[in-house]
């Protein structure tokens, strides 16, 4: 059998902590930040978040087959 390859969109966007919490960056912080935003919007949206635990669990079985980091 041939090795299996991780998900290179998947290295770029998640880090998979000791805990198996699965740290993330935020969505929708990349365009039309100067005008089209609320302050509510782009404070909730700055720096990083975790996903679920559910999601955390999916991400890490499906996108790095021999385990993350």
């Amino acid at each position: 059998m041939p090795k299996l390859k991780t998900k290179s969109g998947a290295k770029k966007r998640f880090q998979v902590k000791k805990g198996g919490k699965v740290k993330h960056g935020k969505a929708y912080a990349k365009h039309l930040m100067s005008f089209s935003k609320s302050q509510d919007q782009k404070r909730g949206n700055r720096g990083t978040g975790h996903l679920r635990d559910m999601d955390a669990k999916k991400v890490i079985k499906e996108l790095f087959p021999y385990g993350a980091n």
